[in-house]
C-alpha cells in the first residue's frame, strides 16, 4: 500500500447553516431529505431551512433514483413550501438494502485500533443488516445485555446502480457509481463485538445504523468534493470525533473497485467508509496486549476488559448523539443527525 501522509485540515470549528442557491455559486449541489408527510414517506429537496416536496410517490430509494431526477430538478427550481423543523425526518436509505462497512479507514482511528496505518496492506471490509436501519432523529434503544455501546461517525455513500462484476471505479466515473452522500452512524455493542468476535451482531442490532437526514446529490463535478468533508460527533455536547475525510487511508474509488470483485451492489445499498478517531473503545498499547495474551487465558483476557471499560463513557440511556458531515465552504451539509439513546421498555 502506498503511503498515505496525515493530511492536517483546519477550521472544524466552523459551522454553516444548510447551503442554499444564494451561497453555493453557480453549481447547486442538490441536498434531498425523506420525511414523514402526514400519513406518507415523503421526498423533497432542501433548501436552507425549507423543504419544496416531489410531486411522485417513491417507495423506496431504488426507485428514487431510478426514475426521480426529473422531479427532484424540477422541485430544485420552486421555492420551499415545508419547514424542516416542522417535519420528522426519516432515513433517506430504505430497506431491505446491504449496509457495507470499512473498518479502521482514518489513520488515526487505525492507530488507536493497535494497527500501523502505513504497515497494512489491506481494505477491513465487513457487513450490518438492514435491520439497524434507523432514522436520524430516532432514539435508539442500549439492549439490556449491552453495557459498551459505542458511537462511530461515518460518511455513507448510497449506491446508484446495479454492479454483478469486477469493475474499475475511477475519481472521473464515481458518480455513476455513487448517487449520494449521507451520515452514518456505525454504532456497536462492543461487549458483543470484540470478546465474540462477532461484527455482525455487535454492530446490528436494530436501531444501529442511523443514517441522515440529507442525502446530497453527487454528480460528475462532485467527486472532489468527497476529499474535504468535516465530520463531528459530540455526546451530551461534549466534542468526542473530529476529522476530515482527508485523512481516509482508501478512498472511495479504489474501495467501490474492490467491492466490486466479491459482492453484488444494487442501486440504494449504502456503503459506511469507515470511522475516524475519538471512539470509546480503544486498544492497549502493543507490550500490555501482548503481556496480557501471554499471561491470561482468553476467557479472563476478555472479562478483564469488560471490567476496565465499564469506567469508561460508553453511552447511557440519556445520552444524546449530535452528528454533522459538512464541507468547509458549506456547499456540502448533510444536517445535523440527532439520536438518543434509550433503555428497552419494560
Amino acid at each position: 500500500m502506498e503511503h498515505r501522509a496525515d493530511r492536517r485540515f483546519s477550521a472544524l470549528t466552523r459551522r454553516s447553516p444548510c447551503p442554499t442557491s444564494r451561497h453555493r455559486g453557480e453549481h447547486v449541489v442538490v441536498h434531498l431529505v425523506r420525511f414523514h408527510d402526514e400519513h406518507r414517506a415523503a421526498w423533497g429537496v432542501l433548501d436552507g431551512a425549507t423543504i419544496s416536496p416531489l410531486d411522485g410517490d417513491y417507495e423506496h430509494t431504488a426507485d428514487l433514483i431510478e426514475r426521480g431526477e426529473a422531479d427532484w430538478r424540477a422541485a430544485g427550481t420552486k421555492p420551499g413550501s415545508i419547514a424542516f423543523s416542522d417535519v420528522e425526518p426519516l432515513s433517506p436509505v430504505t430497506t431491505p438494502c446491504r449496509v457495507m462497512c470499512q473498518g479502521a479507514n482514518y489513520r488515526q482511528h487505525a492507530i488507536e485500533s493497535g494497527m500501523d496505518p502505513d504497515e497494512r496492506a489491506f481494505n477491513l471490509f465487513f457487513d450490518k443488516t438492514d435491520a439497524s436501519v434507523t432514522g436520524p432523529h430516532a432514539a435508539v434503544t442500549r439492549p439490556a445485555h449491552v453495557a459498551l455501546l459505542d458511537y462511530e461517525i461515518e460518511l455513507a455513500l448510497v449506491m446508484r446502480q446495479t454492479v454483478s462484476a469486477p469493475t474499475t471505479i475511477s475519481v472521473d466515473n464515481l458518480h455513476e457509481y455513487v448517487f449520494g452522500i449521507t451520515i452514518g452512524n456505525d454504532l456497536s455493542a462492543r461487549d458483543v463485538q470484540l470478546p465474540q468476535g462477532q461484527f455482525l451482531k455487535g454492530k446490528s442490532y436494530r436501531g444501529f445504523c442511523p443514517l441522515g437526514p440529507v442525502l446530497a446529490v453527487l454528480e460528475p463535478q462532485d467527486s472532489s468534493l468527497l476529499d474535504d468533508l468535516e465530520l463531528r460527533l459530540d455526546v451530551n455536547g461534549t466534542p468526542r470525533q473530529r476529522d476530515n475525510t482527508a485523512n481516509m487511508l482508501y478512498r472511495p474509488a479504489e474501495t467501490l473497485t474492490e467491492l466490486t470483485e466479491f459482492c453484488n451492489i444494487s442501486p440504494g445499498d449504502v456503503l459506511l467508509t469507515g470511522t475516524p478517531h475519538g471512539c470509546v473503545a480503544t486498544s492497549p498499547p502493543p507490550l500490555v496486549r501482548r503481556l496480557a495474551t501471554a499471561l491470561l487465558p482468553e476467557d479472563k483476557l476478555w472479562a478483564s476488559f469488560i471490567k476496565m471499560n465499564k469506567r469508561k463513557p460508553y453511552l447511557k440511556p440519556g445520552d444524546v448523539i449530535n452528528a454533522s458531515i459538512r464541507n468547509p465552504s458549506g456547499s456540502v451539509d448533510l444536517g445535523t443527525q440527532r439520536t438518543t439513546i434509550v433503555a428497552p421498555s419494560a
